[in-house]
């Protein structure tokens, strides 16, 4: 318990508070021996990560018995159906914290490990994390495994989220305003649209769901093309400058 506690650089009280509250699952007894794992260690870092969030040890308590439990975000808080399925095709991913370590080596800190969690790309699930995204997963393992700072692509990361709900804005105003103008108004007496006006909205984003990726694609794309042009003309400049008699 001394050994686990100096890893996770919390007191041994803290720890047996944790226990007391469960909020780590009991050691391997080994007759008066406890045996605690990596997976400890993982939950208390997890724990201080959220913690340093501002959660409390009451909410983080929660949360861990919602996920044990196998309930996910929208039952713990109370929403028992979606009324539209969701726009994203992302697949999550599970992972142990050893395979965590194995995508990103010595870059796994509690900084990262905390910035992951704000940002939404981690969640704690029992003694496992959940990455909300495959792609997501990938794209940032081959950008550290290409050098570049685990940190630095998660800020970069967080950008890329503010930039993407701001393009989510404009579409959704879009669809709010000129197609489902009419419908949305209508609610029923319990705050909610009647179920032929719920299928019409789905089917209607449902169509626009390939229009609006291949909008964002195609600007992502074009935007690339004029941003690498314009440094490809100034790295060209400044080489011709330094070919030039008397420079």
């Amino acid at each position: 318990m001394a050994e686990l506690a100096g890893e996770a650089g919390i007191t041994v009280r803290t720890l047996r508070f944790y226990r007391e509250r469960k909020l780590i699952p009991p050691p391997r007894r080994d007759g008066r021996i406890a045996w605690y794992n990596e997976h400890h260690l993982a939950r208390l870092r997890t724990i201080g990560a959220l913690l340093e969030r501002g959660h409390t040890l009451g909410g983080i308590a929660e949360l861990l018995a919602a996920f044990e439990s196998g309930r996910d975000v929208g039952e713990l808080l109370g929403l028992q159906t979606p009324l539209l399925p969701p726009w994203s095709e992302e697949t999550p991913v599970r992972l142990t914290p050893e395979q965590l370590a194995d995508h990103f080596s010595r870059d796994i800190t509690p900084e990262n490990l905390t910035t992951s969690l704000d940002i939404g790309y981690l969640a704690v699930d029992g003694d496992e994390f959940v990455h909300i995204s495959r792609r997501l997963l990938d794209a940032s393992t081959e950008l550290v495994n290409k050098g570049i700072p685990l940190a630095a692509v998660l800020e970069a990361g967080r950008r890329v989220r503010a930039h993407a709900d701001a393009l989510a804005d404009i579409f959704t105003t879009l669809i709010r305003t000129h197609l489902l103008a009419d419908v949305l108004p209508q609610a029923g007496a319990d705050g909610l649209p009647d179920p032929r006006e719920i299928d019409r909205i789905a089917q209607t984003i449902e169509k626009l769901r390939p229009l609006s990726k291949g909008v964002v694609e195609a600007e992502l794309s074009m935007a690339m093309d004029r941003r690498v042009r314009r440094e490809l003309e100034q790295w060209l400049r400044e080489h011709q400058e330094k070919d030039e008699p008397g420079t």
